[in-house]
């Protein structure tokens, strides 16, 4: 091998960190020592984030899987980036949202052991999200006051899961203030901050099952997932006709992550309407692409749906990592390394979202007609 081959190889920084010192602030001891491996991966996520997609001109939609709420993340991590602007809109799973409002009703979750014996649990009303463990009653009171909230007047028409969260989470943000509850519900942060909420799969979730009860009962109340397909990409429509730039931060992935990169597709494909796909993305997943399921599917597969634009394929990481262990350690690293952004206040602009959607849809169809 020649030398100057060998050269173009070793370009790279070299690896000598400075020892790790007490009172290392977080984003200092990731620049010095996450150096290889996923630690790597996790530093060029922090970097990602704080050095493009937080930028004001980048519209940011985070996705919610797995069970991060019960664990406390929303009140730590994802309501302090709400209310920093660094989030712009939601996808989650409906448990997520629905274990949320455990906090604002002031009902308590425990660590437990991940080893104790789910029957003794039961017969004791004890239920357990792995090493978490709640009373049964816990369960109950959320039902009740969902149900309660979703039998007023104004839930009673068909709409978007997030016109429902929105208005959902008026009403927890109230209960959260009743009972002199400092900031610790992601609904209630969304709801103040007008972030637009939805769920890709609205009946897979407590949140649904009880919806579901009312309507049996007699109640007028419908959440119309077409509609929730119809904003989304009228959101990212928006963006991109702003003069903004779309990001995508995926914790985990499932529904909620092709409920957002499939905006782009149903911009193109389905609408025939030009567009070039999101120009950021950043997840966090144990998931593996070799599998062939989407949470583990690789950007540059995306790309060949439409999803990411293939100019932008250099910003995207993958972090293969708990997004327990990671969110807490972007969530610091982000606070320390950018100043708050201005709020947009999304929910507030779906409709004018809608209409220029509608409006590049309707020319398209007058320029190609039965195309």
């Amino acid at each position: 091998m020649s030398k100057g081959r060998k050269e173009n190889f070793l370009i790279g920084r070299r690896i000598a960190p400075s020892p790790v010192r007490g009172g290392m602030t977080v984003a200092k001891l990731i620049d010095a020592t996450f150096l290889a491996y996923n630690g790597r991966r996790l530093g060029e996520a922090c970097r990602l984030l704080t050095e493009k997609m937080l930028q004001d001109d980048v519209v940011v939609v985070m996705t919610l899987t797995g069970a991060l709420t019960p664990a406390g993340l929303g009140m730590s991590c994802l309501v302090p980036l709400i209310e920093h602007g660094f989030v712009d809109w939601i996808i989650s799973t409906g448990a997520n949202l629905y274990h949320d409002m455990h906090f604002a009703l002031d009902l308590a979750m425990h660590q437990g052991d991940a080893q104790a014996d789910d029957t003794v649990l039961r017969e004791a009303g004890v239920v357990r999200i792995y090493d978490i463990f709640f009373d049964y009653d816990v369960l109950l009171s959320t039902d009740n006051f969902i149900r309660q909230v979703a039998s007023q007047p104004e839930f009673q028409h068909p709409m978007s899961s997030a016109e429902f969260h929105y208005r959902l989470g008026r009403y927890v943000a109230e209960r959260q203030r009743a009972l002199g509850l400092s900031k610790v519900s992601l609904v209630a942060a969304a709801y103040e901050y007008g972030i637009p909420v939805y769920t890709s799969s609205p009946g897979d979730s407590s949140i649904g099952m009880n919806l579901a009860l009312l309507a049996l009962e007699g109640k007028e109340i419908r959440l119309d997932p077409l509609a929730d397909v119809n904003e989304t990409a009228a959101l990212v429509y928006w963006t991109k006709v702003k003069g903004m730039k779309s990001a995508v931060f995926v914790l985990g992935g499932g529904s909620p992550k092709n409920f957002a990169l499939q905006t782009e597709p149903q911009i193109q494909e389905i609408m025939g309407v030009s567009e070039n796909g999101h120009d950021y993305f950043l997840q966090v997943t144990d998931a593996r692409p070799d599998t062939g399921g989407l949470s583990g599917a690789t950007p540059s597969e995306a790309v060949s749906w439409g999803k990411i634009d293939p100019r932008r394929l250099a910003d995207s990481v993958v972090c293969y990592l708990d997004a327990t262990v990671a969110l807490p350690l972007l969530t610091a690293y982000a606070l320390e390394r950018r100043q708050a952004r201005k709020p947009r206040r999304l929910y507030e602009k779906r409709q004018e979202a809608l209409d220029l959607l509608a409006k590049a849809y309707n020319e398209r169809r007058r320029e190609k007609p039965g195309a």
